[in-house]
């Protein structure tokens, strides 16, 4: 599964951002999908995570309430709309995936195998 991130950009603090993570491979469906971040100085972090399905999601506090996770398995291509962006949300933001035995599963038993480049959010105060 090969994964490209994109949609990140400049932003002012209270404004949206959509980020798009396209996939290829046949495995994608087969697939959760997560967003990570990674600010300067600090350890990459959990965003939020979705199941194969699209039925099962997770978010951390940090997302709670200001972002959504979606995706098209038609198009294979998983979504975070972000809103209410704020400067703390500056980051690299990036798409993994790991494939799940069970449709509803959010989070992989193996972890997330595979990894996007990565995307530049920043959010101006």
């Amino acid at each position: 599964v090969q994964l490209q991130a994109s949609g990140g950009g400049l932003v002012q603090a209270g404004g949206s951002l959509r980020l798009s993570c396209a996939t290829s491979g046949r495995t994608f469906s087969k697939c959760a999908l997560g967003w990570f971040r990674q600010a300067p100085g600090k350890k990459r972090e959990s965003v939020v995570f979705i199941s194969w399905s699209g039925t099962s999601t997770y978010y951390t506090d940090s997302a709670k309430g200001r972002f959504t996770i979606s995706r098209d398995n038609a198009r294979n291509t998983v979504y975070l709309q972000m809103s209410s962006l704020k400067p703390e949300d500056t980051a690299v933001y990036y798409c993994a995936a790991g494939p799940t035995v069970y449709s509803d599963s959010y989070y992989p038993r193996e972890g997330f195998p595979y990894w996007g480049q990565g995307t530049q959010v920043t959010v101006s105060s």
